[in-house]
Order: C-alpha cells, then structure tokens, then sequence
C-alpha cells in the first residue's frame, strides 16, 4: 500500500522515504511544492532563436522521474486544475488569457501531453532509466514526444497540419532535446551522490 503515492525507487522516496504515518502528508506537500515549481518555470525563459523557450518541459520530465508516475501525474493534474479555476500558472497567462478559455487554446493539447511526459518520465525512473545517462536520455526524449502527440493533434485541428509542425514542433526540437540531455545528466549524478551518503 506504501507504493501507492511514490514508488521506492525514485530520487523523492530516497531523500525523503514516506511511512505509513506521513505518507499523505508528504504526498501533499510534494505535489503542491511541483505546481509552485511548473508555475515558476512556466515563467522562465531562455532564447534559442527566434522562438523563447520556458523551462516548463524540463520540470515536468524532473518531477515525474523524481516523483514517480503516480505522483507526478497527480502534480500535473493539480497544476492543470489551479489553470482551469484561473490562476495564471501557464506560460503567456494572463496575457494570453486565464483559465478554461486559455487552456482551449493553441496550447490546449500540450497541457494534456504534460501529463502524459510526468507519467512517463516517472514510469522510467521507476525502472531504473533515471541512473543510466543514455537510458535517461532516451525515456526523456520518449516523455517529451508524449507532449507533442497531442499538442500538435490539437494545434492542427486549429491552424491545419503543416503550420502545425512548423510553429509547434520545428522550434522547440533543439531546446527539447537540450533538456533531455540535462535530465540525463542530473538524475544519474544525483543518484551518484546519495549513494555515496
């Protein structure tokens, strides 16, 4: 039953292992402390080009590998829920426009992939993907191709296909891969680190 909110074999559970007596309380406290971070690196941006790229992607592959599935899903889920009560959590709110209105958006879709790259990326980790760089990379690149399924689904239905790729995709690849060599990196080193504790 302990498995349930966070699988033992992830970076969280070996930093901070839950117990029977502090299982909710930890489930809680790091989901609500993962939307404070989706929230600041949605903020976040880096130049790479012409198109301004946020450090958003890279906290959803951190969080799912760090969390594990179970609780990275729900850290999403809760994130997509403070955006649909109108909080301006998403990159662009509230310029772009705030709650159910913005997530119908252009950028609707890739919200729903969000969720699906934190289950992923934690069903790696979970694995054991997060101490191999080159397994790491690999889940991560998978994870973030699970963003663009459905964002470019979504961004086709309203600009069409082929405008689809070349302002959804086609910009975002190098940043996107970038990221996954981070996470690649990071989560092998970190382990590294906590086995020498």
């Amino acid at each position: 039953m302990s498995h349930a909110l966070s699988a033992p074999g992830t970076i969280s559970a070996a930093i901070w292992p839950q117990t029977a007596q502090t299982r909710w309380v930890r489930a809680i406290l790091l989901v609500v402390l993962g939307t404070v971070a989706l929230w600041i690196s949605a903020k976040v941006k880096v130049d790479l080009g012409a198109v301004p790229v946020t450090m958003q992607s890279l906290v959803i592959l951190a969080l799912g590998a760090a969390f594990g599935w179970r609780l990275g899903v729900a850290t999403l889920l809760l994130y997509l829920a403070e955006g649909a009560a109108g909080l301006p959590v998403f990159a662009g709110t509230p310029e772009k426009g705030i709650g159910l209105a913005y997530m119908a958006g252009p950028t609707g879709g890739y919200l729903l992939g969000f969720v699906l790259a934190a289950g992923a990326s934690g069903y790696f980790a979970e694995r054991g993907f997060d101490r191999n760089p080159i397994k790491m990379f690999v889940a991560m690149v998978v994870a973030t191709a699970l963003i663009y399924v459905p964002g470019l689904i979504w961004l086709a239905t309203l600009i069409g296909g082929e405008k689809a790729i070349q302002l959804g995709l086609v910009p975002f690849i190098l940043g996107d891969l970038i990221k996954a060599g981070l996470a690649a990196a990071l989560f092998p080193a970190a382990w590294m680190l906590l086995g020498r504790r």
